[in-house]
């Protein structure tokens, strides 16, 4: 089956989704991120918040970042694939957001940030070498830019000097390498050091959160 199916279905889904809630902030609201919420029992807000965007311009880049990565999640591990990195990306990122931030009562958090940085990680373990263009214009080899990219997140966390939800992208950048790796194994045996060096900043992560640095 065609993969732009899927792909231009989950767009989609996001678009009508996050249209429908720029224009009802009650809506909005019942389905966002929240952890006090979740903790009280609403976990469909760990799922229905990945569908929400907090204003035009951050559905835009999430959608257009979605729309030039699925395609070589698409073709390279099929259809099915695609869709369980991209949910299973929302999951972990959700999951890890909750890990760090369970105690924070009041933090918020939307958007399909943590889905599509994991089918961008997914595509940068695939094809380390394949050029990503900064800002549309610096070229970089995409294993650089997703090892710089998890550091950023890293060091967005630590700071939590602006509304980016760090940690979901984190987090789904971990299900997109996990999801990967189970998928397609002889990367391990295929691309030993790219597969290690694209681990190194998770491990930090791990290692700062045990540490009591975040």
């Amino acid at each position: 089956m065609d993969y732009t199916i899927f792909m231009i279905g989950i767009i989609a889904l996001n678009v009508m989704i996050s249209f429908k809630a720029f224009n009802d902030q009650s809506f909005f609201r019942k389905y966002e991120f929240h952890v006090g919420s979740i903790r009280a029992g609403e976990q469909i807000r760990m799922v229905s918040s990945a569908f929400l965007h907090a204003d035009l311009p951050h559905l835009v880049f999430n959608m257009f970042t979605l729309y030039f990565f699925a395609p070589v999640v698409c073709q390279t591990l099929g259809n099915f694939s695609f869709l369980l990195i991209y949910f299973g990306s929302l999951l972990f990122g959700s999951l890890l957001t909750m890990l760090f931030h369970k105690d924070d009562y009041s933090y918020r958090a939307v958007g399909a940030s943590g889905a599509v940085t994991g089918v961008l990680y997914s595509s940068i373990l695939m094809y380390p070498d394949m050029t990503i263009g900064i800002f549309g214009i610096i070229p970089m080899p995409a294993y650089i830019f997703g090892i710089l990219y998890l550091l950023y997140s890293i060091y967005g966390m630590k700071a939590k000097n602006d509304n980016i939800g760090h940690t979901a992208h984190f987090g789904g950048a971990i299900g997109g390498y996990v999801l990967t790796l189970m998928k397609s194994p002889e990367l391990i045996q295929d691309n030993t050091f790219i597969v290690v060096l694209l681990a190194v900043p998770i491990i930090i992560l791990f290692v700062m959160a045990k540490a009591g640095k975040l």
